[in-house]
């Protein structure tokens, strides 16, 4: 399901399905999964029906018995194709025990499931993994208070030199504490003073995006974020944030308590199956600071993960979460097996890919094209020309 959101792209997911260009509308998010909140639809058989109605009759056969003992009737992980045109929010998503704890508390509070004033819409984690199909820009983790300090310096606004020495000076006491009241302090910036000083950010950006220096890239980045987002306060703490851009093959990922925006470009997104973002700005949605600032892990990095070559044009992306696991094949016409024997989202982005299972069953995906394989299809083999991309469980086969 593709969900229009208005930062998305008009080009990027309609091309990749051969539809029109550009499209209608905005289109941010490819949503391929069975998260309650818009689950794909399915051939069956007998029709058509939702993965999450599927899963929900069978989830022993759908997910087999060792996915369904961890993580109960629900398939574990939601993969995304995003085409970021304009800055996404600066967010950050909860642990499991905090998503639990917020969601029983918002239900407790008599919250309504569609409410705009909700953070947590599930109950589940959202640890999440990005693969750089473009150029890819972003903001992730947070800067040490030493060189946030040293950022700040450098912008030489007279209303933010005290949070630059308390950065400085914290960088010897305590990182974190010190990064979480600078963010703190500049979210909740008094909204008569809001005004002057994002200009006064802005023109120091643009004179430090044209000098060459260490903070060029992410100063030219924070003007843009600027013309995203005019007057939101999430235009000067972003640069508390460190700035990254992918080159395409690429992938990070971001644990839960890191603080990131995502900027321009387009990836696969592989997360847990959660729709729980807790957001600080550049957004029009709802914007919940002290609960991002209870959240918020100021020394989770963001680790890059190198793909493992397995052969026959096989790799692997592996990261800590036990929800989910990434696999990139590049096929050509000779059939190999596909890793993984559990339940699997395939992605064709290039070409075309046949996919047999181990009872003979065949199906054919073309590029935009995605399917289901359940843990009762076992083994697949699959031949190209094409490219796939399959996300399964990160359960030790």
């Amino acid at each position: 399901m593709v969900q229009p959101y208005a930062w998305g792209s008009r080009t990027a997911i309609a091309e990749l399905q051969g539809r029109q260009v550009p499209s209608p509308e905005p289109e941010a998010e490819l949503w391929m999964g069975a998260h309650p909140s818009a689950p794909s639809v399915v051939e069956r058989p007998d029709g058509r029906t939702t993965l999450e109605a599927v899963i929900a009759a069978d989830p022993a056969g759908e997910l087999g018995a060792e996915c369904v003992e961890k993580f109960g009737g629900r398939l574990p992980f939601l993969l995304k194709v995003l085409a970021a045109e304009k800055a996404l929010s600066i967010q950050v998503h909860p642990s499991r025990k905090q998503a639990e704890a917020g969601f029983a508390e918002e239900n407790a509070r008599g919250l309504a499931a569609g409410a705009a004033g909700r953070n947590y819409v599930d109950d589940w984690p959202k640890p999440e993994m990005l693969f750089a199909l473009t150029r890819f820009e972003m903001l992730a983790g947070m800067r040490s208070a030493a060189d946030a300090g040293e950022l700040f310096a450098a912008l030489a606004v007279p209303e933010l030199t005290r949070i630059a020495a308390e950065l400085t000076a914290g960088s010897a006491e305590n990182s974190s504490a010190a990064l979480t009241r600078a963010l703190a302090t500049l979210l909740s910036w008094p909204l008569a003073q809001r005004s002057a000083l994002i200009a006064a950010v802005v023109e120091a950006c643009e004179r430090l995006a044209i000098g060459g220096g260490p903070y060029s890239a992410a100063c030219a980045a924070t003007v843009r974020i600027a013309g995203d987002h005019p007057g939101d306060m999430g235009i000067v703490a972003s640069l508390l944030l460190r700035h990254v851009v992918l080159t395409p093959g690429q992938a990070v990922f971001m644990r839960a308590g890191g603080l990131h925006a995502y900027l321009h470009g387009t990836g696969i997104e592989l997360m847990a199956n959660s729709d729980n973002v807790v957001r600080a700005g550049l957004t029009g949605k709802h914007i919940d600071i002290p609960e991002l600032l209870k959240l918020t892990d100021p020394s989770i990095g963001l680790p890059l993960i190198e793909g493992q070559d397995l052969g026959n044009g096989v790799a692997v992306y592996e990261s800590p979460a036990p929800e989910f696991r990434l696999y990139r094949a590049e096929l050509g016409a000779a059939a190999v097996a596909l890793p993984a024997d559990g339940p699997r989202l395939v992605l064709c982005v290039a070409g075309s890919v046949s996919l047999t299972s181990a009872d003979g069953a065949a199906l054919k995906t073309a590029r935009g094209e995605s399917c289901f394989l359940s843990a009762a299809d076992g083994q697949v083999r699959a031949a190209g020309p094409g490219v796939i991309f399959i996300a399964t469980t990160g359960i030790d086969e």
